[in-house]
């Protein structure tokens, strides 16, 4: 392993936080921020940050890891995914400091990861790259239509479910107040986009998909999507960009590159699941 590995502390407001730097041999002008999604820290699911900060530093890359305010080590109170501008700020300048050669960033993001920096890339001109895995653009209606179209045609496929029927093991009543449940909550009227009137003043405006989509729209850099064919996260996404003109319009564009792991789940968390996300992050940042 030919990379160097230290631990920074840098600032943010009035708190320290903490990150990793895995840094290549031979200097680097484009550099990776990996940015956890919640509530975990930077080490990730199954060491899954780390191992993935460090194959990018043995291809050249550098790297940085790091907590927000409230998780992990770094201090202050947990927030929300959507309000950690000045984290993901605080973190790219103690990452450019920390490697004097780089000049832009990519930001790699698991579900709301990748939603916080989906709506932040376009205000910070360092920022060149996203990647987006399983992004998280979670509406109660988006998930009820995801749930039924993928959970329910997938339960009718299953050995076990027909065992079930057959030997009378499946409680009727329940399955079919929940489907119907799930059906009233998908095709009933939907839920205003905006926040309630008793909101914070500066509280975000509008819905997750609708902020999100305004942002990778702004954002005139490059993106990859890489999506978990068996998480609902990520079909729910799929779902969304595939019914909505604006979306496909969007992700059908040339500068943003598109993966799928049919059988892979939300925080791909076999080795050849990790091992291809690593490598395809590896490939696409060192492709442009």
């Amino acid at each position: 392993m030919s990379l160097d590995e230290r631990a920074l502390t840098f600032r943010c407001g009035e708190e320290a936080l903490y990150g990793i730097l895995s840094a290549p041999a031979e200097p680097c002008t484009r550099g990776v921020l990996i940015v956890v999604g919640g509530p975990q820290y930077r080490v990730g699911s199954h060491r899954q940050f780390t191992l993935l900060a460090r194959a990018l530093a043995d291809n050249g890359i550098a790297a940085m890891r790091f907590d927000y305010r409230g998780m992990g080590d770094s201090g202050g109170d947990m927030r929300r995914f959507d309000a950690v501008d000045d984290d993901l700020r605080a973190a790219i300048d103690a990452f450019m400091e920390a490697s004097p050669n780089l000049r832009e960033v990519v930001l790699w993001g698991l579900c709301d990861a990748a939603s916080a920096v989906t709506m932040y890339a376009a205000r910070d001109a360092r920022v060149k790259g996203l990647v987006l895995l399983n992004p998280w653009v979670r509406t109660a209606d988006g998930l009820a239509r995801t749930t039924l179209r993928h959970y329910y045609r997938e339960r009718l496929r299953d050995r076990s479910f027909w065992r079930q029927v057959i030997r009378g093991q499946l409680d009727y009543t329940r399955s079919f107040k929940s489907m119907v449940k799930l059906a009233r909550v998908a095709f009933g009227p939907a839920a205003p986009a905006a926040g309630p009137a008793s909101a914070a003043p500066d509280a975000p405006r509008g819905s997750l998909p609708d902020r999100m989509h305004a942002g990778m729209r702004d954002f005139g850099g490059r993106v990859m999507v890489i999506i978990s064919g068996g998480d609902l996260t990520g079909r729910e996404f799929c779902d969304l960009a595939g019914a909505t003109s604006k979306w496909k319009r969007l992700l059908d564009s040339p500068r943003v590159t598109r993966r799928q792991i049919d059988k892979a789940d939300h925080t791909f968390s076999r080795r050849v699941w990790r091992d291809q996300v690593a490598e395809w992050t590896c490939e696409w940042v060192r492709s442009w």
